[in-house]
């Protein structure tokens, strides 16, 4: 009799325990959790915000600019953590303030272009007909300019041009904004394609022939249920953009034609940098090359990490 009441606790379907239930959210996160690598990666781009963040707090802008020209070309120290640049400015404050640059570039070069490919693609397989086919032909004839071209070409001819803004007491050069559109301008194409795929098995789903029997608009439809169940292929491109993001205004900074000065970015460091590359100022261009390798890595690892997160094939590994 203890037997069968004991029995009663674990609740059985054909003498197998019943699982537990859990939501899309958890299975994601536990099969991220299993990606160390991207895990790895996870934990080091939290610890490279933390390090701009902080850095940025307890370090001000004007103290990343001050130069001392008694202290040029001074190797790491006690005093100089990363050593000084050619006019004696300290490369540790500088990698903070470059690091909110490049990182701000990033973010907002990526919202920018997230926002263009998901609105973009989703309307074109939404309404189909003329209009998808409209859109699409403007998505391949965009996939047709060389978005580094462009860069380097708008960068030259207009970045030195905008003047300098001010926004929260942070001072950027006028270049940054073209730097930003620029980039989010020329890399919405592959997602628009992925949303448009997956919008277009969406919306023949009956929820969506529900909410359009009981009155729901298109845009109420659009937001409030194609692209929350597109968002995992949208979280996983914008991961992976934020990589290319990085690297495009590193590139183009150290060619001198992205971030321009007052404004550090690791980029425009580089570029400084190269001129002293032969006297043995390693430090120089060694602090930000690694921090711009560790980033990229870092975001890699995070989004390979969600690409097999989302993969609903995954569960077999639960």
């Amino acid at each position: 009799m203890a037997t069968d009441i004991a029995s009663l606790d674990t609740p059985v379907v054909g003498r197998e325990p019943i699982q537990p239930v859990h939501t899309p959210g958890q299975l994601i996160w536990r099969r991220f959790r299993k990606h160390r690598m991207a895990v790895f990666g996870m934990v080091g781009f939290a610890l490279l915000i933390a390090f701009i963040v902080i850095g940025a707090i307890l370090v001000s802008e004007k103290e990343a600019n001050e130069v001392d020209l008694q202290a040029r070309l001074s190797p790491p120290s006690q005093a100089h953590w990363m050593g000084t640049d050619s006019t004696g400015r300290d490369i540790f404050s500088r990698m903070i303030h470059g690091g909110q640059i490049s990182l701000i570039v990033g973010f907002l070069a990526v919202l920018f272009s997230v926002s263009l490919g998901t609105v973009i693609g989703g309307t074109a397989a939404y309404y189909g007909g003329w209009v998808d086919v409209l859109l699409m032909r403007f998505t391949e004839a965009m996939l047709s300019i060389p978005s580094l071209f462009l860069l380097i070409v708008l960068g030259k001819y207009l970045g030195k041009d905008v003047q300098t803004i001010t926004v929260f007491g942070q001072s950027f050069s006028g270049s940054v904004g073209i730097v930003i559109v620029v980039i989010g301008v020329t890399s919405w194409m592959y997602l628009a394609r992925i949303v448009r795929a997956n919008v277009l098995s969406l919306k023949e789903m009956d929820y969506i022939s529900a909410s359009k029997s009981l009155g729901a608009s298109d845009v109420r439809i659009f937001f409030r249920h194609l692209v929350p169940n597109t968002m995992g292929a949208i979280i996983v491109s914008s991961t992976l953009g934020l990589a290319g993001a990085i690297l495009n205004e590193a590139y183009v900074s150290f060619l001198g034609l992205g971030v321009q000065p007052p404004t550090a970015s690791w980029g425009n460091m580089l570029t400084s940098a190269q001129s002293f590359i032969q006297r043995g100022a390693w430090w120089m261009w060694v602090f930000p090359s690694l921090f711009i390798i560790i980033t990229i890595l870092c975001i890699n690892l995070i989004g390979d990490g969600l690409r097999d997160a989302f993969d609903p094939r995954s569960q077999r590994h639960l």
